[in-house]
């Protein structure tokens, strides 16, 4: 190795290096504030308490955002992983005029800022007379979740044989069985990483999400900030180090999930 290549290894590594820290540091910050004992955002904490995540137990309001958080999620996520498998479907094997412009389209939210994207989907539901607040916000987040399943499913069906299809119906299989049968099993790691980051992606959402609740129905982030803005303490920082939390339990589930895929595929 040449003094050159060397010195690029180590730079590499150091932007590397300087990378993790400066993403970790904001996560470690408010996991430490979490178990301090202080009322006040104090780093290092003065000593060591699990007072805020006792007072979560009895925090207004919290679980039912919670709920409503999760529920979203799961629906907003199941129905954009249906409509985007089939999006994405149609783009790869679909010779059409403007089929780079729907694929462009269809991964726009991740493109536009949060907030223009809340603005252009109220005017929308109130030009057509969508009122209620929980199908508003359900198909708000299956319009911000469906570019992760698009793109995620599109890659993955860019690299899967469809002369297996044709096998399979050779062999007896309808087209929906088939697809059943070799498709979906061949796509697993694709539907489990997409789905993953949806959920995350519209547990996680505000900006839109604050255009489409109302006193009875509001989201976790929602909550959190209306919480922040009436009694701002490190409870907060607790909310956070569950999500924290919950982020990695998924990625870890997502990871061993994917590991037995691949040794079943074996």
């Amino acid at each position: 190795m040449t003094t050159l290549e060397r010195v690029s290894q180590y730079v590499v590594w150091f932007i590397a290096g300087f990378t993790v820290v400066f993403l970790m540091t904001p996560l470690v910050v408010t996991i430490a504030v979490s178990f301090g004992s202080s009322t006040v955002f104090t780093l290092p904490p003065p000593d060591w308490s699990l007072r805020w995540y006792e007072r979560l137990a009895g925090m207004r309001g919290l679980v039912p955002a919670l709920l409503v958080s999760l529920q979203i999620a799961a629906v907003s996520t199941a129905v954009a992983m249906v409509l985007g498998t089939l999006c994405a479907i149609a783009l790869v094997r679909g010779r059409f005029p403007g089929r780079e412009t729907i694929s462009t389209f269809l991964v726009s939210p991740l493109m536009l800022p949060g907030l223009v994207i809340g603005i252009a989907m109220l005017q929308g539901f109130k030009a057509m007379g969508l009122r209620d607040v929980y199908a508003s916000l359900l198909v708000a987040h299956v319009v911000i979740t469906l570019p992760y399943i698009v793109r995620t499913v599109v890659g993955a069906l860019s690299l899967f044989d469809f002369s297996l299809i044709d096998a399979a119906r050779t062999l007896g299989c309808s087209y929906p069985a088939a697809l059943t049968r070799v498709l979906v099993p061949s796509l697993a790691p694709a539907f489990l990483t997409s789905g993953m980051f949806a959920f995350l992606a519209s547990m996680d959402n505000y900006p839109i999400s604050m255009f489409f609740t109302d006193a009875w129905t509001k989201t976790l982030p929602i909550q959190m900030l209306q919480y922040v803005e009436e009694r701002p303490d490190p409870t907060i920082a607790a909310i956070s180090a569950g999500l924290v939390l919950l982020a990695i339990v998924a990625l870890v589930i997502g990871d061993r999930l994917v590991g037995l895929r691949k040794l079943a595929d074996f």
